[in-house]
């Protein structure tokens, strides 16, 4: 299992750095300015330039690709039920996604901001949740409609 755990992690990696990239290039786009901001301004002020900044947030994305991917191990628990093993999922990928967003100022360091972000990671989580476990239900109906009678 923890090798599995290290292979998902070093897959993970490089997909969350790609994953951040593109939304770096989105929200560029969306400003429409022309310029690409690859980290938000206060994130430069507090690592005191744009290159540092730029590091640090490569390095959080890496290690939040590695996170999501790593606790998917979490999925082939054998004898756990649906609720353990979402319960479970959401708690690795919350205690690992909320430090990173913090320090990578992708809130606002306020409670409002903080109660924003919970709430728009508990929509999405959720709402990805409720659109796998409906094609994976989907899928059990369809195959068990193809067997024998």
């Amino acid at each position: 299992m923890r090798k599995e755990i290290i292979k998902r992690c070093l897959f993970g990696a490089p997909v969350g750095l790609a994953i951040g990239t593109i939304v770096t290039i989105f929200i560029s786009l969306s400003v429409g300015d022309g310029k690409f901001y690859a980290v938000v301004p206060t994130l430069i002020t507090d690592m005191g330039s744009e290159i540092n900044a730029v590091i640090l947030q490569t390095v959080l994305s890496m290690v939040y690709g590695a996170a999501w991917a790593g606790a998917s191990t979490v999925w082939d628990a054998e004898g756990w039920s649906l609720l353990k093993m979402t319960l479970v999922y959401l708690a690795i990928t919350s205690v690992a996604t909320f430090p990173i967003a913090y320090f990578a100022r992708w809130m606002p360091h306020t409670l409002a901001g903080v109660l924003l972000y919970v709430g728009i990671f508990l929509a999405i989580f959720f709402g990805i949740w409720i659109s796998q476990y409906s094609a994976m239900k989907k899928k059990i109906k369809e195959m068990n409609e193809k067997l024998p009678k």
